[in-house]
């Protein structure tokens, strides 16, 4: 099997066009001169978890974010790197594939030999899997040809992976001290770069000297926090599902008679469905943060969809598309805690076939209301993060099974006048997630694999590769890297009546924040899409013309570029310290001293534990 890795692909015209395509650097990264700006020490977003965060990473918590700049860049404490000796680099990908996650290692190996052709980069085989055995292979142009701006992981592989055992990382600490590592680079989502984080604190303890790097790539696009934007592969699976759901909507105006539920791969998260929403304008979606903020249950959740579709039949339409994100039935609040009971059965060894007579009376009869089918695929075992295994949960075919029953007793009943309901039900997942990837994966995907490379170089270790202000063209993006330490948040359990458990650290989902534009821009839109029937197609994925530039509507809405903003707060305050020195004018040292007062006044509040809110 080892030796299917990395051979040359059998490539069509489009992909032999593709992979001519040579990716933007921004100007910072371009030439072999770039400064790095190390300021400030950060500090986790959310106060009351920093005591915790700082005792379990007491060697990568507080370090400095990076700012790459370009040379000719005047900013006094940035530093040009001169010295550039050979290096070894390993890189494996880490969890589910997804598109673009080639273009880093294109992008890290072509940042490796510019700066010194002798410099080496091992492919692990296989994933973590390969990491542990020592499985690898070296990337060179050769191996890189057939792969570059092309789909899926098939160039190295990956298995179920984690670095998350004391055996695993320590197996992990042995392949990086005999393969004589200065780098270890882990592509992947939340779960990998929480690894990742955990890698690079016990190297760091035990003096290894392999520094560990995270890339942000999923295509849950959940690996969102004040430093992260986005995360390559989601710009290619929402334009591919877009697409999908698009053709979808047409012949559902075309037939006029169906209603069709359609399940979108995202895991726990809703910002796949929210995106393709903003897409393509199907009639409706039903966000799983929608229904935890509101605890809604199942009875709640069917009795909204009939409603909009009696709505829509005193319209005469008796048509539609609904989106559901795969995470949606771990939202419902008696489903999440039938699951509670499901799992913590299972982990106890409990047989599949006898769980259902082992349940608490009310989850026994949840359970028993259930399809037979559903049931089924709720004694799946979950997954490594807890969670269910919501990719094989048919959640749409069980809304379309509730909605079907309740239409048909208020057609009996005479209280809906339509047609008689039909549905059609779809799963979007596999479809999207092995596709080419679009022009902005490629390109964002291959400026994070420089970035690797410089991250390296200024000697750093548990770091994440990060751009900014990727809303704009990639001659206006912000590249820099920022502890991951700094990103993790600290959940806290409840364990029983006036207990609470606290977590691990750890980097967790980022949720659809329902105070968001991105949010915003749905809900003014919301009863337009529902009545109106505005599909929109934004055809199929472009890689020339007017649409191979676009970007997603959820990136572009919401005013980020927060590294961008640090940077320029720290402008601001060099420029205070040059107008008020020792020698000014009282004046001028009153005004400083009664605006700085009342800026530390504010931020101080602003920033106490009872007022930050926790962090997704």
């Amino acid at each position: 099997m080892d030796a299917d890795y990395g051979i040359p692909r059998e490539l069509s015209d489009l992909q032999k066009l593709r992979s001519q395509y040579q990716p933007e650097l921004p100007p910072c990264l371009q030439g072999t001169t770039v400064r790095v700006e190390l300021r400030d020490a950060t500090t986790a977003a959310d106060p009351s978890g920093e005591h915790t965060i700082k005792r379990f990473f007491p060697h990568t918590y507080g370090q400095p974010l990076a700012h790459f700049l370009r040379a000719t860049a005047k900013v006094p404490d940035a530093q040009i790197i001169t010295e550039h000796p050979a290096i070894r680099v390993g890189v494996l990908f880490c969890g589910r594939q997804s598109p673009g996650g080639h273009n880093v290692i294109w992008g890290l190996h072509d940042a490796l030999k510019v700066h010194n052709p002798k410099n080496i980069l091992l492919g692990f085989l296989g994933g973590s899997e390969g990491l542990f055995a020592q499985k690898t292979l070296e990337i060179t142009n050769d191996v890189l040809s057939t792969y570059k701006n092309q789909g899926g992981y098939d160039m190295l592989g990956r298995t179920k992976d984690q670095i998350r055992t004391t055996e695993q990382v320590n197996a992990a600490m042995a392949a990086c001290k005999a393969l004589k590592l200065d780098g270890l680079v882990i592509i992947g989502g939340v779960t990998s770069n929480t690894d990742a984080a955990n890698v690079a604190e016990k190297f760091a303890e035990t003096k290894c000297p392999t520094k560990v790097v995270g890339v942000p790539v999923t295509l849950n696009g959940d690996l969102k926090n004040q430093f992260v934007e986005a995360n390559v592969g989601f710009d290619t699976i929402c334009k591919v599902n877009s697409q999908l759901i698009s053709n979808v909507c047409t012949d559902a105006l075309s037939a006029e008679k169906y209603y069709y539920f359609i399940r979108l791969m995202g895991r726990k998260a809703s910002h796949v469905a929210l995106e393709c929403t903003l897409q393509s304008h199907p009639n409706m979606v039903i966000l799983g943060e929608e229904v935890a903020a509101s605890k809604l249950t199942i009875f709640d959740i069917t009795q909204q969809i009939c409603d909009a579709v009696q709505a829509r039949a005193e319209h005469d339409k008796n048509h539609g598309v609904i989106l559901l994100p795969e995470g949606l039935i771990e939202s419902i609040p008696e489903v999440y805690a039938l699951l509670q009971e499901i799992h913590g059965l299972l982990r106890q060894g409990v047989s599949a076939d006898t769980i259902s007579s082992q349940l608490s009376p009310w989850a026994s009869a949840l359970f028993e209301f259930l399809p037979h089918f559903i049931r089924k695929q709720l004694l799946l075992y979950p997954e490594s993060d807890d969670s269910a295994q919501l990719s094989q949960i048919e959640t749409e075919k069980l809304i379309a099974h509730l909605v079907e029953t309740e239409m048909n007793k208020r057609l009996k009943e005479g209280t809906y006048k339509g047609k008689k309901f039909n549905a059609i039900c779809h799963f979007f997942g596999y479809q999207a997630r092995g596709s080419l990837p679009s022009k902005f994966d490629c390109d964002y995907a291959y400026v994070l694999g420089h970035i690797c490379y410089h991250i390296l170089a200024a000697d750093l270790n548990g770091y994440m590769a990060t751009v900014t202000n990727l809303k704009n063209p990639a001659n206006h993006w912000h590249c820099g890297a920022a502890p991951i330490s700094a990103m993790m948040t600290v959940k806290r359990y409840g364990r029983g009546p006036g207990k609470v458990s606290i977590g691990v650290p750890a980097l967790h989902p980022a949720t659809v924040d329902l105070r968001g534009k991105s949010y915003e821009l749905l809900s003014q839109n919301a009863t337009k899409f529902l009545l109106d029937d505005v599909y929109r197609n934004p055809g199929p994925l472009q890689f020339d013309g007017p649409g191979a530039d676009a970007k997603a509507v959820t990136l572009c809405v919401e005013d980020q570029d927060y590294m961008g903003r640090i940077k320029k707060l720290q402008e601001y305050l060099d420029k205070v310290r040059t107008i008020v020195k020792p020698g000014c004018s009282r004046d001028v040292l009153k005004a400083a001293l009664s605006a700085m007062a009342s800026v530390t006044d504010i931020l101080s509040v602003i920033s106490s534990p009872s007022s930050v809110s926790t962090p997704f």
